[in-house]
C-alpha cells in the first residue's frame, strides 16, 4: 500500500537556513500571486471604460488569468524537476513581476489579456512550490505552524484583494493594482535566491522524457473546464453550443489524461499518490472547502451591492473582517495543531462555518452592518480552523519526496473547487430569483386589497415630489421593484442556508482521516 511503513525510517533532510526566513521568502511571492486572483475583480468597470471595451469583454481579464493558472498548478512538480525547483521558482517570480508591469502599461484589452495569461502561467507555480518548500523545511512536529504561515497567504489574500483593489482604483488608477507587484516581486526574487535550495532527493528529468501528450491533455481539460464554469451562466449553460462542446471536450480530455498519467513512466502529475487515504480524503475536502470559501466570497458582495446598495469599496470593507478573523485564528491554530487532534479541529471548523452561514440565512433588507460582520468574522475563524489542520493531516503521511507532486494536486483541487463554487452559486442565485419572482407575482393582483393598499401608500409618498398623476404611473413600477427585491432576497437566503447544510454534510468526512502523530517519521510510498 502507498502508506505502508518502511523497514527503516528515512533520514529527514533539513535546509541550510532558518525555516522561518525561508517561509518569509516563499510566502512573499505567494501572497502577491494569490492577491492578484481577486484584486482586479472590482476594477473591471474602470478597466473596460479606460480600454474602450464592454464589461463582458473585460471579464476575460479574470478568465485568462485563471485558465493559465489552473494549467500550470498540477504541472509544477514536473517543471521543477525539469529546470530545477529553485531556478524555476525564481524564474516564475521574475516573469510574474514583468507580466505585472506589462499589465500596468497595457494600452488595449488584447494586450492586457496576453499579459494576464503570462501572469497566470508564471504565478500558477508559486502556491504549490511555496507549500512544498514549507512542508520540507520544517520538521513534522512543526508543520502545523508552517501551514499556518501558508494559510495567511492563500486564505487571507483573496479576502483582502477586493478591498485593496477598490481602494487603489478609487484613489489612484486601476494600473496601480499591477504596479504594486514590482517592488514585492523584486524583493521576493532576491530572498528566494539567497535562502531557497533544492533538496538532495529532488529527482531531475531530462527534456527527452517530457510527456507532451500528458501536458496537452491537461491543458485542454483545464482550459475548457474553466471556460465552461466561468461563462456558463452568461451563455445559459447547456442551452449554449459552446458550453456543450466545452463540456464534452473537457470530459474526454480528463479521462484521457488520467489514463495517460497512470500508464506513463514519467507522468506530469503522479496520480498514484492518491492511494494514500489521508491525501485522497484531504483532496476531496479541500475541493469542498474551496467551493464554500470562494462561493461565499462571491455571493456576499453581490448581496450587499445589489440589495443593500453598498458601493464596491464599502462591500469590500465589510468583507475585510473575515481576513482579520482568519489571520488571528491562523496564528492560534498553528500552535494547536499537534496538541489537539486534526479531526477535532476540522470538525469544529466546519460546524462554525455552518453556524455563520445559518446566521446569514436569516438576513433581510433592514439589517444593520453588525448582522453581516459578525458571521463574516466567525466564517474567517472557521476557515483557518479548517485549512491548517486539513493541510497537515492531508500531507502528514507523505514522504518529503512526494511533497512537490502532492501540493500541486492539492492546490489544483482548491482552485477547481473555487471555480465550481462560484459558477454554482451565481447560477443558483439567478435561477432561484427568477422562480421566486414568478411565484410572488401570482399574489400581485390589482384585485388584492393588500396590493391596492400598498399602491395607495406608495402614491401618497410620491405625490408631494412628482405630482398626483405621475405618482399614479410610477407606483406600480415601484411596487414591482419591491417584488423583485424580495424575490432576490429569498434567493440569497436559500443559498446561504444551502451553504450551511453543505458544511454540516462535510463534517463526518473528518472521521475518515488516519491520525497523524507529530513525532512520526514521514511514510514512504512504494
Amino acid at each position: 500500500m502507498a502508506n505502508a511503513a518502511p523497514a527503516a525510517p528515512q533520514q529527514q533532510w533539513t535546509p541550510s537556513h532558518n525555516p522561518w526566513l525561508i517561509a518569509v521568502a516563499v510566502m512573499l511571492a505567494t501572497f502577491m500571486e494569490v492577491l492578484d486572483t481577486s484584486v482586479a475583480n472590482v476594477s473591471l468597470p474602470h478597466i473596460a471604460g479606460n480600454l474602450s471595451a464592454t464589461t463582458d469583454e473585460a471579464t476575460w481579464v479574470l478568465t485568462s488569468y485563471l485558465v493559465a493558472n489552473a494549467i500550470i498548478l498540477p504541472a509544477t512538480n514536473w517543471l521543477g524537476q525539469l529546470f530545477g525547483r529553485k531556478r524555476f521558482l525564481i524564474s516564475c517570480i521574475v516573469l510574474f513581476t514583468i507580466a505585472s508591469a506589462l499589465c500596468g502599461v497595457a494600452g488595449s484589452l488584447g494586450f492586457l489579456i496576453v499579459a494576464r495569461v503570462l501572469q497566470g502561467a508564471s504565478g500558477g507555480a508559486l502556491q504549490p512550490i511555496s507549500q512544498a518548500v514549507l512542508l520540507e523545511s520544517f520538521p513534522p512536529q512543526k508543520r502545523g505552524a508552517a501551514m499556518a504561515v501558508f494559510a495567511m497567504g492563500v486564505v487571507v489574500a483573496p479576502i483582502l484583494g477586493p478591498t485593496l483593489g477598490g481602494w487603489i482604483t478609487d484613489n489612484y488608477s486601476w494600473r496601480w493594482i499591477f504596479y504594486i507587484n514590482l517592488p514585492i516581486g523584486f524583493g521576493a526574487a532576491m530572498m528566494a535566491n539567497a535562502l531557497v535550495e533544492d533538496p538532495p532527493y529532488l529527482r531531475r528529468i531530462s527534456a527527452a522524457n517530457i510527456d507532451y501528450i500528458g501536458f496537452g491533455l491537461l491543458s485542454v481539460w483545464l482550459a475548457t473546464l474553466q471556460f465552461m464554469l466561468d461563462k456558463g451562466q452568461e451563455l445559459d449553460w447547456f442551452a449554449s453550443r459552446p458550453i456543450v462542446i466545452c463540456a464534452v471536450v473537457s470530459g474526454a480530455a480528463f479521462l484521457a489524461f488520467i489514463a495517460r498519467e497512470l500508464m506513463s513512466d514519467h507522468p506530469i502529475v503522479d496520480l498514484r499518490v492518491l492511494k494514500n487515504r489521508n491525501f485522497a480524503i484531504g483532496c476531496l475536502m479541500i475541493l469542498l472547502l474551496g467551493a464554500l470559501l470562494y462561493g461565499t466570497t462571491a455571493i456576499l458582495p453581490l448581496f450587499m451591492q445589489n440589495l443593500l446598495h453598498y458601493t464596491a469599496l464599502d462591500a469590500g470593507i465589510a468583507m475585510s473582517p473575515r481576513g482579520v478573523g482568519a489571520l488571528l485564528m491562523t496564528i492560534l491554530v498553528g500552535r494547536l495543531v499537534g496538541k489537539i487532534s486534526n479531526r477535532i479541529l476540522i470538525g469544529i471548523g466546519f460546524l462554525l462555518l455552518a453556524y455563520a452561514c445559518f446566521m446569514l440565512g436569516g438576513v433581510n433588507l433592514q439589517i444593520g452592518i453588525s448582522s453581516i460582520v459578525v458571521p463574516i468574522i466567525i466564517s474567517g475563524v472557521a476557515i483557518s480552523l479548517i485549512f491548517v489542520p486539513l493541510t497537515t493531516a492531508t500531507m502528514g503521511l507523505l514522504s518529503q519526496e512526494q511533497m512537490g507532486n502532492a501540493t500541486g494536486i492539492f492546490n489544483l483541487m482548491r482552485n477547481v473547487g473555487g471555480s465550481v463554487g462560484i459558477a454554482m452559486i451565481t447560477t443558483f442565485v439567478a435561477r432561484t430569483a427568477q422562480s421566486n419572482q414568478a411565484i410572488l407575482s401570482t399574489h400581485m393582483s390589482m384585485f388584492n386589497p393588500a396590493v391596492q393598499q400598498r399602491l395607495l401608500a406608495i402614491q401618497s409618498a410620491l405625490a408631494p415630489r412628482v405630482g398626483e398623476w405621475e405618482a399614479m404611473k410610477q407606483a406600480p413600477r415601484v411596487l414591482y421593484g419591491l417584488l423583485q427585491q424580495q424575490a432576490a432576497l429569498v434567493s440569497y437566503v436559500h443559498n446561504f442556508r444551502f451553504f450551511a447544510l453543505s458544511c454540516l454534510l462535510c463534517t463526518p468526512l473528518v472521521l475518515l482521516f488516519k491520525r497523524v502523530r507529530k513525532t512520526a517519521a514521514p511514510i514512504a510510498a512504494h
